[in-house]
């Protein structure tokens, strides 16, 4: 039986286990990558580690995120990562050089390489013929430590691409049809793997949008071959030396199948407040628009935006539209200003914003009350753009320029522009804003800024486990809902004392007083609790403020993982009709915690109401083990000893 790319990158990286389904395995991890708002606690966590210098064959830390800087918090972590990163042989790349996964596949991403990044986008990687994950910050500090990743083996579902792109339709198109088909939910525990003679038309950026955005399909991540069309990118990045081939087997087998004819593909948009909520953009015809933003890890490359300057060329943003733009990477915004395409989007009207992530975390322009915003991100939770009220809706690039000059949604099939963009031959290189790590980093001197704090750590799993439900919330609570990450709450990351008091707030704003009052308590949850975000700081909150369990229907693969790695307990209803007799102030209590972890299946007792629930804790043996030390961080100290 031939391999598929995915099982032959985790064949050539296994560590243990066996590449059976479902079943835990350990990886080496070659490469990782963290960004600013994740960064500085994986660095204090790398610290705690003690050891001198990374391990792995390269690991960047990128500034991309907190760029706001209306205190001193944000420029102190900058700081901070920057001397960490030079004195423990991490790359560092400065403010203004770029969003992370950008510049990763510019100038860092090679093909039959692993790489995890604290940051749940970066999958993007995957459009290389990478296997790349996103993961909590502790499981980037054990990386760049040279410990293995744990992940269960996955599932692998074939996205079989056949036909060619018409005019106005591409990448973003296609990763919103299979968002229709397998929903947020829909890829727990698979890699969405894209092959067919349909990718002969598809360019290593158009790729990384589509292996970008199957983050949000809860995979575990997308990956693409290395063909020539990633020889053609790498050729022009003066990367050449890193191609390899990389193919499925011609009898390889896949768990699952998709088929996707480009032929009839049409524009899509996910609507509010769901990336799994696709109509088509025909449907949404003559909807009014107030804002535009175009950029972001998604859809902020090289072609994205020469297209757009096609589109917008002699013609005005319409009045009622805000039009921003966020151009990729350095590397992007210079050839855009040598080649006069700048120019084009500023004369039609559009504000050009830093080289960096910006609206798509709600750093920054957030919309009117009520009002309806075209984006070319990737995910539109309600209240994430700033605005609660605002109406987010996700659309390609190309659907996204029409709309803005036109002022309401339209299908941009019926606009024509020169959009037959080709591949630059040679990119522009200037690495001047990535700065190597020192030779001799004994000499190097880190920077703490007064905003950086320790960050909780558990105690070891205690034989009774008690405490009162102290929220109890719905189906599909993202990451944003636990700990939100706006522009007033970036700059204190790396403080989560700070943070932990408006832990939830969206949900009810009296959970951090709650839980304080209670010395802790339990989380009650639905379905796909934790989705979105890989920040580990939505359980490093909880943690602070106590929380010793989380009951839900099911979790989201990147929260549960973190959520092990601080030591609570992340519970599974074997019958989910049990969630409906639990209310908030139920006092809930778990005897024999130790054991009934270690067998798997744990009886929580509602001694408010004299019930019992069976809760299933389907997790391997090192997770067990995790989870009694009370984190991964002491189960490693402890094994040290």
């Amino acid at each position: 039986m031939g391999l598929t790319i995915t099982e032959k990158i985790i064949k050539n990286h296994l560590v243990s286990g066996e590449m059976v389904k479902g079943s835990e395995i350990a990886i080496k991890i070659d490469r990782t990558l963290t960004q600013d708002s994740t960064g500085t606690m994986a660095y204090l966590q790398f610290e705690a580690l003690g050891i001198d210098k990374v391990k792995t064959k390269q690991s960047v830390a990128y500034i991309d995120h907190n760029i706001l800087q209306t205190g001193p918090e944000n420029a102190d972590d900058h700081l901070y990562i920057q001397t960490v990163a030079k004195k423990h042989g991490i790359y560092f790349s400065r403010p203004g050089n770029g969003i992370c996964h950008q510049v990763n596949l510019e100038r860092f991403d090679v093909p039959g390489d692993t790489l995890i990044g604290s940051d749940s986008h970066t999958p993007t990687a995957g459009a290389m013929g990478m296997l790349a994950i996103g993961a909590g910050g502790l499981d980037v500090a054990v990386a760049m430590g040279g410990g293995e990743y744990y992940i269960n083996m996955p599932k692998v579902v074939k996205i079989n691409l056949t036909g060619t792109f018409n005019p106005m339709v591409s990448g973003k198109d296609i990763i919103l049809a299979v968002l229709k088909k397998f929903t947020v939910k829909g890829g727990v525990g698979k890699v969405f793997e894209y092959v067919g003679e349909g990718l002969k038309g598809i360019s290593v950026p158009e790729r990384a949008t589509i292996a970008n955005m199957g983050a949000e399909l809860g995979a575990t991540t997308s990956i693409f071959p290395s063909d020539e069309r990633t020889l053609e990118y790498l050729k022009a990045q003066g990367r050449e030396k890193d191609f390899i081939e990389l193919k499925p087997d011609e009898d390889a087998v896949y768990d699952e199948e998709m088929d996707i004819n480009l032929d009839e593909l049409v524009p899509l948009a996910a609507c509010p407040h769901s990336p799994d909520n696709v109509k088509s953009v025909k449907e949404l015809k003559g909807t009014k628009v107030n804002q535009v933003a175009i950029g972001s890890c998604t859809n902020s490359s090289y072609l994205d935006m020469m297209r757009v300057a096609n589109i917008l060329e002699g013609n005005t943003v319409a009045e009622n539209v805000s039009l921003v733009i966020s151009p990729g990477s350095k590397q992007v915004l210079n050839m855009l200003a040598e080649n006069g395409a700048l120019a084009k989007m500023i004369a039609a009207g559009a504000r050009i914003l830093e080289s960096a992530c910006g609206p798509c975390i709600g750093m920054g322009q957030s919309p009117a009350t009520n009002a309806i915003s075209l984006r070319t991100f990737n995910r539109n939770f309600e209240g994430r753009s700033g605005t609660k009220s605002a109406q987010i809706y996700i659309v390609s690039p190309e659907t996204a320029a029409v709309a803005a000059i036109k002022g309401y949604i339209e299908d941009p099939r019926v606009y024509e522009a020169d959009l037959d963009i080709e591949m630059p031959k040679s990119f522009s290189i200037n690495d001047n804003l990535i700065v190597p790590p020192a030779e001799n980093g004994e000499d190097v001197e880190i920077v703490r800024g007064p905003n950086i704090k320790p960050f909780p750590k558990a105690k070891p799993l205690c034989e009774k486990v008690e405490g009162k439900v102290l929220i109890k919330v719905v189906d599909n609570i993202t990451t944003d809902h636990i700990m939100p990450s706006n522009a007033k709450l970036l700059p204190y990351r790396s403080n989560i004392p700070h943070l932990a008091d408006y832990c939830l707030t969206p949900c009810d704003a009296e959970f951090p007083k709650r839980a304080k009052e209670n010395n802790g308590g339990i989380i009650v949850a639905g379905s796909n609790y934790g989705q979105g975000s890989s920040r580990e700081h939505a359980a490093l909150a909880p943690l602070y403020l106590g929380v010793k369990a989380v009951l839900a229907k099911s979790f989201a693969r990147i929260h549960m993982a973190n959520l092990i790695n601080n030591g609570i307990l992340p519970l599974v209803f074997e019958n989910e009709a049990d969630y409906n007799n639990i209310a908030e102030n139920d006092e809930l209590l778990i005897e024999n915690a130790i054991d009934q972890v270690k067998s798997g299946v744990v009886k929580v007792k509602n001694i408010t109401k004299n019930e019992e629930y069976k809760m299933l804790l389907n997790i391997s043996e090192l997770q067990k083990e995790i989870l009694i030390s009370g984190g991964r961080l002491n189960n490693i100290i402890k094994n040290r000893l």
